[in-house]
């Protein structure tokens, strides 16, 4: 933000009117045509054109210094953290290289580190590199919002899901929440701007027969079997699983439980183990060692997945999320109450865990509906 004394001749008072223009930074249109964001505030103070005598003179001395007052006491404002910013130095941190930061920090939770990661290539596609903290105000986020509703495009030409825009721009804004905690800024910028709300998805999940299977199907790499059956049957994510080490694993009154620290939430958890879970994680190893050596995000597990599946007759999407799906409905389907399955779950709010009740409301409607199949 840079604050400017500026002034404008009247041709018709001969008369020079003197404000203040603030600059807020740009933003860029669909064309990469910058578009520069300024406000303006007049004062109460003129000059005379061409002075005649010493008392107009005097007059715009005056009025010019009082006018340069005006400027000073604003740009201290902006120092002092008035307009959300803690002081000029930090005032130019590079914005882009910030969120950067950031998303690397999350680079074990391989589902958050993506969004964090397309939000980053979103945010050079809308600014650039050089973009700072300076820049970022109201209207720029309300920019970054509309260039992700209506001018971003996948490889195929679409547009962007909804909740992928939802995804991305509350990254965006726990970015700046971050940096309110971290000092860098007072206010949150994009506090008052409206989110893009998500639409619920339908989460897939497998049955009790389908688990079954599953089960019994062979699938090419073993460590990845073991993962999903033992992410079934704790609810445990893929990324507390791949970083799930010997040490995590507890004698617990007569049975196992895991002491963990959720990558998502970074809430400590402690999760008891069922028995049918225990036949997937083999013979104890160092308490440093992963339990599962070998387990990779990539292409070709993902394949082997999608294969798996196939081989169990399974042709539902199913992806390694879909574990903790199915963890979630088995438990509800069984009568287990959604406070118990919310806090098994590791989530923070029972809302989260509310929209596997509409999935088991969908099984009940269906359940109904055979007798209109059979009776026609």
């Amino acid at each position: 933000m840079e604050i400017s004394l500026r002034q404008r001749l009247s041709k018709k008072t001969g008369k020079i009117t003197l404000y203040l223009e603030i600059y807020k930074g740009y933003s860029k249109d669909e064309n990469g045509k910058i578009k520069h964001n300024r406000e303006y505030e007049y004062l109460d103070y003129f000059l005379y054109d061409k002075p005649k005598n010493p008392a107009e003179k005097q007059h715009n001395k005056e009025n010019l210094k009082s006018a340069e007052a005006v400027k000073a006491q604003k740009v201290l404002e902006i120092q002092n953290g008035t307009y959300g910013f803690a002081n000029t130095h930090k005032l130019n941190t590079n914005f882009i290289e910030y969120f950067k930061k950031l998303t690397e920090e999350r680079f074990q939770s391989l589902g958050n580190y993506g969004n964090w990661d397309s939000t980053l290539k979103h945010l050079l596609g809308y600014s650039n590199t050089t973009t700072t903290f300076k820049d970022i105000t109201p209207e720029f986020c309300e920019g970054f919002k509309d260039y992700l509703l209506n001018r971003v495009k996948t490889k195929t030409g679409n547009a962007l899901s909804q909740n992928s825009c939802s995804s991305y721009f509350n990254k965006f804004r726990a970015s700046l929440n971050q940096a309110v905690d971290d000092g860098i800024i007072n206010d949150n910028p994009c506090k008052k701007i409206k989110g893009i709300k998500a639409e619920e998805t339908e989460r897939e999940y497998l049955t009790q027969e389908e688990l079954q299977a599953i089960m019994e199907a062979e699938c090419r790499y073993d460590v990845l079997k073991n993962a999903f059956l033992f992410s079934c049957f704790t609810g445990l994510r893929w990324s507390d699983i791949n970083l799930l080490t010997w040490s995590k694993i507890q004698d617990f009154e007569g049975g196992y439980r895991v002491q963990f620290k959720q990558q998502k939430t970074k809430g400590v958890e402690y999760l008891d183990i069922p028995k049918n879970a225990l036949l997937y994680i083999g013979k104890r190893g160092n308490p440093e060692d992963r339990v599962f050596i070998g387990l990779k995000y990539s292409a070709y597990m993902n394949t082997a997945l999608t294969q798996w599946m196939l081989r169990a007759g399974i042709t539902k999407p199913i992806t390694f999320h879909c574990a903790r799906h199915t963890y979630a409905t088995f438990l509800l389907t069984k009568g287990v109450d959604i406070y118990t399955v919310s806090k098994m779950l590791g989530h923070r709010e029972l809302k989260t865990t509310q929209i596997y009740t509409k999935v088991i409301d969908q099984k009940k409607r269906d359940a109904v509906n055979v007798f209109d199949e059979v009776f026609k």
